[in-house]
């Protein structure tokens, strides 16, 4: 299950959010998202394998305090482009 984690501070690490979500399960991937100069944008994706695992680590981790800041947890959209999607872009 893809994780969309937003509020978070400048100062955390990808690797120091996978170990908080690890705690309640396998992570397979965890992302801090950045811009084009390294700099946090304040949101993460972490991926979790197992589908009970991932809703407790949402359910635990949402509106906890991490780096000071009151996390919003929530499942990730997974959006797909289609080819309507491409030649609409394409006008």
């Amino acid at each position: 299950m893809n994780i969309y984690v937003s509020n978070l501070g400048g100062k955390i690490t990808s690797e120091s959010l996978e170990a908080i979500f690890a705690t309640y399960g396998k992570v397979s991937a965890a992302k801090i998202v950045t811009d084009v100069f390294k700099n946090q944008n304040g949101y993460a994706h972490i991926e979790m394998p197992n589908y009970r695992e991932a809703t407790m680590a949402i359910t635990k981790i949402n509106g906890c305090i991490i780096d000071g800041c009151a996390v919003s947890v929530k499942e990730g959209i997974v959006r797909t482009v289609t080819e309507d999607w491409l030649a609409a872009a394409e006008n």
